[in-house]
Protein backbone atom coordinates (compact mmCIF):
# COMPACT_ATOMS: atom_id res chain seq x y z
CA UNK A 1 0.00 0.00 0.00
CA UNK A 2 1.51 3.06 -1.29
CA UNK A 3 0.91 6.41 0.67
CA UNK A 4 0.81 9.65 -0.65
CA UNK A 5 0.55 13.01 1.41
CA UNK A 6 0.31 16.68 -0.19
CA UNK A 7 0.99 19.53 1.07
CA UNK A 8 2.31 23.17 0.03
CA UNK A 9 -1.24 24.42 -0.70
CA UNK A 10 -2.75 27.68 0.51
CA UNK A 11 -4.55 31.21 -0.51
CA UNK A 12 -2.45 32.74 -2.98
CA UNK A 13 -3.63 35.69 -5.28
CA UNK A 14 -4.40 35.71 -8.95
CA UNK A 15 -1.18 35.77 -10.59
CA UNK A 16 1.10 34.31 -7.88
CA UNK A 17 2.67 31.73 -7.58
CA UNK A 18 2.92 28.35 -4.92
CA UNK A 19 4.46 24.79 -5.00
CA UNK A 20 2.80 22.11 -4.57
CA UNK A 21 4.89 18.57 -2.93
CA UNK A 22 3.25 15.03 -3.29
CA UNK A 23 5.68 12.91 -0.84
CA UNK A 24 5.51 9.15 -1.30
CA UNK A 25 6.18 6.19 0.90
CA UNK A 26 8.08 4.65 -1.89
CA UNK A 27 8.56 4.58 -5.72
CA UNK A 28 7.56 1.31 -6.81
CA UNK A 29 5.02 2.51 -9.46
CA UNK A 30 6.42 4.50 -12.31
CA UNK A 31 3.73 7.46 -12.76
CA UNK A 32 2.49 10.11 -10.04
CA UNK A 33 -0.03 12.42 -11.33
CA UNK A 34 -1.58 15.62 -10.07
CA UNK A 35 -5.45 16.05 -10.43
CA UNK A 36 -8.08 18.57 -8.89
CA UNK A 37 -11.69 19.35 -8.41
CA UNK A 38 -13.16 22.07 -7.75
CA UNK A 39 -16.52 22.81 -6.03
CA UNK A 40 -19.38 21.33 -8.00
CA UNK A 41 -16.86 20.17 -10.60
CA UNK A 42 -15.65 16.79 -11.35
CA UNK A 43 -12.05 15.98 -10.94
CA UNK A 44 -10.18 16.38 -13.54
CA UNK A 45 -6.39 15.43 -14.70
CA UNK A 46 -3.45 18.20 -14.37
CA UNK A 47 0.04 16.67 -14.77
CA UNK A 48 2.14 13.75 -14.97
CA UNK A 49 5.42 12.86 -14.54
CA UNK A 50 7.76 9.44 -13.90
CA UNK A 51 10.33 8.82 -11.46
CA UNK A 52 13.14 9.64 -13.52
CA UNK A 53 11.99 13.07 -14.79
CA UNK A 54 12.13 11.59 -18.77
CA UNK A 55 8.48 12.24 -19.02
CA UNK A 56 6.37 14.86 -18.36
CA UNK A 57 2.53 15.55 -19.67
CA UNK A 58 0.17 18.56 -19.12
CA UNK A 59 -3.20 19.15 -19.11
CA UNK A 60 -3.91 21.70 -21.79
CA UNK A 61 -4.90 24.37 -19.40
CA UNK A 62 -2.12 24.44 -17.63
CA UNK A 63 0.51 23.88 -19.81
CA UNK A 64 3.09 26.91 -19.88
CA UNK A 65 1.99 27.77 -16.41
CA UNK A 66 2.51 24.39 -14.37
CA UNK A 67 5.72 22.41 -14.01
CA UNK A 68 5.90 18.78 -12.83
CA UNK A 69 9.24 17.38 -11.52
CA UNK A 70 10.49 14.42 -9.45
CA UNK A 71 13.09 13.97 -6.81
CA UNK A 72 12.97 10.15 -6.39
CA UNK A 73 16.48 9.74 -4.06
CA UNK A 74 13.22 11.40 -1.83
CA UNK A 75 10.48 10.24 -3.50
CA UNK A 76 8.78 13.50 -3.60
CA UNK A 77 6.98 14.79 -7.10
CA UNK A 78 6.61 18.67 -6.97
CA UNK A 79 4.05 21.11 -8.59
CA UNK A 80 5.31 24.25 -9.31
CA UNK A 81 2.06 26.68 -10.61
CA UNK A 82 2.73 29.80 -11.73
CA UNK A 83 0.48 32.76 -13.04
CA UNK A 84 -2.27 31.49 -11.36
CA UNK A 85 -5.97 31.98 -11.80
CA UNK A 86 -8.99 32.00 -9.85
CA UNK A 87 -10.29 29.26 -11.91
CA UNK A 88 -7.23 27.00 -10.65
CA UNK A 89 -9.14 27.50 -7.33
CA UNK A 90 -9.45 23.69 -6.25
CA UNK A 91 -8.04 20.23 -4.39
CA UNK A 92 -5.43 19.30 -5.57
CA UNK A 93 -4.26 15.98 -5.88
CA UNK A 94 -1.29 13.22 -6.29
CA UNK A 95 -1.55 10.13 -7.17
CA UNK A 96 0.70 7.17 -8.45
CA UNK A 97 0.01 4.19 -10.45
CA UNK A 98 2.46 1.80 -12.89
CA UNK A 99 0.01 2.31 -15.34
CA UNK A 100 0.26 5.77 -17.19
CA UNK A 101 -3.23 5.34 -19.50
CA UNK A 102 -5.13 4.05 -16.33
CA UNK A 103 -3.62 6.71 -14.50
CA UNK A 104 -4.86 9.72 -16.75
CA UNK A 105 -7.98 8.22 -16.71
CA UNK A 106 -8.30 7.18 -12.58
CA UNK A 107 -9.02 4.37 -13.58
CA UNK A 108 -6.07 2.87 -10.93
CA UNK A 109 -3.63 4.47 -9.18
CA UNK A 110 -3.11 5.21 -5.35
CA UNK A 111 -3.94 8.98 -3.93
CA UNK A 112 -4.06 11.11 -1.05
CA UNK A 113 -5.95 12.94 0.55
CA UNK A 114 -5.69 16.20 -0.91
CA UNK A 115 -4.59 19.85 -0.15
CA UNK A 116 -6.39 23.20 -0.96
CA UNK A 117 -5.22 25.90 -3.27
CA UNK A 118 -7.50 28.87 -3.43
CA UNK A 119 -7.03 31.68 -6.04
CA UNK A 120 -8.37 34.96 -4.64
CA UNK A 121 -8.70 37.88 -7.46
Amino acid sequence: QVQLVESGGGLVQAGGSLRLSCAASESSNSFVAWFRQAPGKEREYVAMVNWSGTMTDYAASVKGRFNISADNAEKTVFLQMNSLDPEDTAVYYCATSSWAVALRQQKAGYWGQGTQVTVSS
